[in-house]
């Protein structure tokens, strides 16, 4: 079972965004560093739930597979990110850019044409990840999770998607004494999880192309998870979370500094802010939204007698939300001429410049920019941001404060 210092039921909850992700993985270091304080020498994950979705779905199976050894994971995820390189994530060769580019621009007239005339003129993605799956089948021991779930270090791991086949949200999950569910166009599956689930979960979408997955005998293809993901926090409630901790990739700082105030007539909107607006409304609010309808419903809760709500079976349940404290397109601007000449190239196509507002031409960038100066800077953002926050981390876990000075 795992450690006393885990409480049944501590749910970690890790959100997409692209190379943003990094910023979790210094949030994670900031936990790993006050867990030390605390519990030193202890190794077991503090979290028997994890949950992740998108590039947290990478981040998500690392730690899962590490269950039985955290700081180690966090290490491991520290040094991938800390070294990472676009060329490791997608086809960085300025021929395979350069023609997704020209497809994607042709499609309308080109595609509609050869579609018409029995032609199989079809792009599948701007970018081509399949090194990213070379890198996932490298470094993580997903032969492990059967394992530490038997051992009872790991109540369950599970890793959203969205199935274009079928047009549901769909989470697969690896967990002991579970029940599959089903709700509107949502429905989760127990299986073990593979490097198919992460690349499905993690398939931008038009970034990134679909990938095939046989879920409960049938084929199908898989895109982001973030996608139709309307409830984030709604997988690890189901699977028996009383609390839970959710590292996000998009704060408040980036959505209020975000307009152009004062700006009488900022233009017509290029490709790229509008690419940059649609992921942003995939990746970046869902979570608040849904930490807010959390809230409303735990205040609900609290104004029913204790006796009466236990046989409504509903609980309150304690939420810990971490965001960046700064925009990250502002931090990505400083990273953008990082990006392969081959990508620059592709997203200047689509109208990023670098003139005018920088964080707002760099916005769509902040998704691609799997460059080693970039995400370092995420993983320094988020490991101050997390221990800026130490005293609300500790009292989350239940850990003790700091011994009284004589």
């Amino acid at each position: 079972m795992p450690h006393a210092a885990t409480a049944p039921g501590t749910a970690l909850l890790l959100t997409g965004g692209g190379a943003r992700a990094a910023y979790q993985v210094g949030v994670l270091q900031g936990i790993a560093a006050l867990r030390q304080r605390h519990h030193p020498g202890v190794q077991d994950t503090p979290f028997d739930i994890i949950v992740g979705t998108s590039a947290g779905a990478i981040n998500a199976a690392a730690l899962a597979c590490a269950a039985d050894r955290f700081h180690g994971g966090v290490a491991l995820l520290a040094r991938i990110w800390g070294r990472i390189q676009a060329q490791q994530v997608y086809k960085v060769d300025t021929s395979d850019a350069l023609r997704a580019g020209t497809h994607w621009l042709g499609m309308l007239a080109a595609g509609w044409w050869s579609h018409a005339h029995g032609g199989g003129f079809q792009p599948h993605s701007l970018l081509d990840n399949a090194p990213l799956r070379t890198l996932l089948a490298t470094h993580l021991p997903l032969h492990r999770l059967p394992g530490l779930v038997a051992s009872g270090r790991l109540r369950a791991v599970a890793l959203t998607t969205s199935c274009y086949s079928t047009d549901e949200h769909v989470i697969f999950y690896d967990g002991a004494g579970l029940q599959d569910w089903s709700r509107v166009r949502r429905r989760a599956l127990c299986t073990p999880i593979t490097v198919d689930h992460i690349m499905a979960s993690a398939a931008i979408p038009f970034v990134f192309p679909a990938t095939r997955v046989v879920a409960a005998g049938r084929a199908g293809y898989y895109g982001d998870g973030a996608m139709r993901q309307i409830m984030p926090l709604a997988p690890a409630v189901h699977l028996g979370a009383q609390r839970i901790l959710a590292i996000g990739v998009g704060g408040y700082a980036e959505a209020e500094g975000s307009g152009a105030a004062g700006d009488p007539d900022p233009g017509y909107p290029s490709l790229a802010q509008v690419a940059s607006h649609v992921l942003s409304s995939i990746f970046l609010d869902t979570l608040a939204g849904d930490a807010e309808h959390l809230q409303r419903i735990n205040q609900s809760l609290s104004l029913i007698d204790p006796v009466v709500r236990v046989n409504t079976g509903l609980r309150p349940i304690e939420l810990l939300v971490i965001t960046p404290s700064q925009r990250l397109d502002t931090l990505a601007a400083r990273h953008a001429d990082s990006l392969p000449h081959s990508v620059r190239t592709l997203l200047s196509m689509l109208g990023m410049r670098p003139s005018g507002d920088a964080a707002r031409s760099a916005a769509l960038a902040t998704y691609l920019l799997f460059e080693a100066g970039y995400t370092r800077e995420l993983m320094r953002l988020g490991r101050a941001d997390a221990l800026a926050q130490a005293e609300t981390i500790d009292r989350f876990f239940g850990w003790p404060g700091p011994p009284a000075r004589p």
